[in-house]
């Protein structure tokens, strides 16, 4: 009795999972579909999930007629490339220290960071406007990376993760020879890849996706990241929904790709998290 109850109960489950995936994929499913499809069959009323005319005609217009548009993309790579390795470094940094360095103050600068972790990002755009103006580097990449090269709440998962990791191991590397960066990097570090992994992951996607720090710091063209580029490129081509559907099903490829790439480390990473 207790198995079939068991059973029923995980058919019940399974079955609302399954409707559950199908309404969250088929938003997703329909626009990829669409940057396939000529405009008047995305807009004729009726019309089949799929089309015997879809082509890469809508890529290739973006890619030929648009001539900002692989600009921006290169933007947006540069942006997230360059600000995720700068997080990846210094936030780690700040993690280890936090977790194995003994110095004045810690404790009180452990308690700044969990302060940090619950303002708002929002708040600090107006105040990181106004330091970017009077430093000169508004309209420029520096506006995007460098206000966002450390994030509080990784440097807090980087601590957490470090304080479990083997003194042992650092002991020994230290009778080797080793200093302090040398066993930081040569041998905590790739010890840490799950949680590094895990990490950029996030970090990227925040650079790759963010919207309102590039309408706020940017007003050069040739310097929008994809996210507003893609609002400019929205706004100049009106409701030609097969054009808008192609331009924005290329801003999710890098994050497929990269969730790809490091899919092994990144569940390994979530699960030494949940675990703790």
């Amino acid at each position: 009795m207790q198995t079939k109850k068991k059973r029923i109960t995980r058919t019940v489950a399974y079955v609302l999972l399954t409707i559950y995936s199908i309404i969250t994929i088929y938003p997703f499913l329909w626009a990829f579909l669409a940057s396939f499809k000529p405009y008047s069959e995305i807009v004729r009323i009726g019309a089949p999930l799929f089309s015997s005319n879809m082509s890469l005609t809508n890529y290739q217009y973006i890619f030929t007629q648009d001539p900002m548009f692989p600009h921006w993309i290169v933007n947006s790579l540069f942006i997230a490339i360059v600000g995720t390795a700068l997080n990846i470094l210094f936030n780690s940094m700040g993690g280890y220290a936090l977790a194995r360095l003994s110095f004045p103050g810690r404790r009180t600068l452990f308690m700044v960071v969990l302060v940090c972790i619950m303002v708002p990002s929002q708040i600090l755009l107006i105040p990181n406007y106004l330091i970017m103006k009077a430093f000169g580097i508004l309209d420029s990449y520096n506006a995007l990376i460098l206000p966002s090269a450390i994030n509080f709440a990784y440097i807090f998962m980087m601590r957490q993760f470090f304080i479990t990791f083997p003194k042992e191991l650092e002991e020994s590397a230290q009778l080797d020879g080793l200093g302090r960066m040398g066993i930081f990097f040569r041998i905590v570090v790739p010890m840490a890849k799950s949680s590094i992994a895990t990490q950029g992951i996030f970090v990227f996607m925040g650079f790759w996706n963010d919207f309102m720090r590039p309408l706020l710091y940017i007003t050069s063209e040739n310097k929008y990241t994809l996210t507003l580029g893609l609002q400019s490129f929205q706004t100049q081509h009106g409701m030609q929904w097969n054009y808008i559907m192609a331009a924005a099903m290329i801003t999710i490829l890098p994050i497929i790709f990269l969730y790809i790439i490091l899919n092994k480390y990144f569940m390994t990473g979530m699960r030494i998290g949940g675990e703790k």
